[in-house]
């Protein structure tokens, strides 16, 4: 005989359960839709600029923010290619058990792999960050 202690007891599916879920659904896509048009026009689509003339810094770079003039992903490609570097070197470690030679093949073509993608990501970030340059430069 099989006890579970209490620890796994699933709600059976009932049809109640799933038009509980369907309705939270619709309401999640309606709010959502109403933030993401109002966020538009509160941030993205006015010009941000008081009454004396100065420009609130927190709302200028909330605009950047979400108009996508302020990039992450450049700082968040770093951080992630630090971890997982570390996550390689770290777990070649586990092969010097087995194979010596598995263990440096880990070490360094793993680190060597995980460079290139990194590498050739930031490339195209670096690209698009030349364009962009190049694209304000002429419009002065």
């Amino acid at each position: 005989m099989n006890y579970d202690y209490g620890y796994f007891n699933p709600e059976p599916v009932t049809s109640s359960s799933l038009n509980g879920t369907a309705v939270w659904m619709i309401v999640s896509i309606v709010v959502a839709i109403i933030g993401g048009v109002v966020a538009y026009f509160t941030f993205i689509k006015p010009e941000l600029k008081e009454k004396d003339g100065k420009v609130n810094k927190y709302l200028l770079w909330l605009k950047d923010f979400f108009s996508f003039k302020t990039m992450l992903i450049e700082d968040l490609l770093k951080v992630l290619y630090l971890i997982l570097a570390i996550y390689i070197t770290f777990i070649s470690f586990t092969y010097i058990r087995y194979s010596f030679l598995a263990f440096v093949a880990v070490l360094i073509l793993g680190n060597l792999i995980l460079r290139l993608i990194f590498e050739g990501s930031l490339v195209l970030i670096m690209i698009w960050k030349n364009t962009n340059d190049i694209n304000k430069k002429m419009k002065k």
